[in-house]
């Protein structure tokens, strides 16, 4: 049974989603066909703005709508501590927690070789600036607990030895 092409394009495009296969797109295109007047509009709006009035913060690499961002620019109980992530994501979720109360440094990934994201590809030359430019005694390193995680967090462990800048890893 073949699709009209509108359908059809917004189910390729969905699908193109992380964790959205084609069955989810599927179900998504056709719950928008019924859903009530102007929320596939709104939607579309939504999501073409994303590109509009978004930056990376030039401190920590936030994805974020001003420049520094809210982390950078509130007083941090330890400004000398930092805590490196690697989505942006992942500082939500430590905020929410409320115990974490220096600063953050967001890498945009983790070091996957069979994925082509080499270091070069990480903001680590910019944690690197920031270890210059700044008074920071400790990098606490948050990666994911899996091998890409772990990969990225003993790279940077060595990167930082020779700074001499303390470095510890959440277990």
């Amino acid at each position: 049974m073949s699709q009209a092409e509108p359908i059809r394009r917004a189910i390729q495009q969905l699908s193109k989603l992380p964790g959205i296969g084609e069955k989810t797109a599927t179900r998504l295109v056709y719950w928008l066909l019924r859903a009530p007047d102007g929320t596939a509009s709104q939607l579309a709006d939504a999501l073409q703005g994303l590109g509009e009035g978004i930056v990376e913060c030039e401190q920590c690499c936030n994805i974020t709508g001003e420049n520094p961002c809210f982390y950078c620019r509130r007083p941090a109980a330890e400004p000398h501590v930092v805590l490196v992530v690697e989505h942006p994501q992942d500082v939500m979720a430590f905020e929410r927690t409320g115990e974490f109360k220096g600063r953050y440094h967001i890498l945009h990934g983790a070091i996957s070789p069979l994925d082509g994201i080499t270091p070069d590809k990480l903001r680590i030359r910019a944690l690197l600036e920031r270890l210059r430019n700044e008074e920071i005694t400790e990098v606490i390193v948050a990666t994911d607990p899996d091998v890409e995680g772990d990969a990225t967090a003993l790279y940077l462990a060595r990167l930082l030895q020779p700074i001499g800048v303390k470095t510890t890893r959440l277990a």
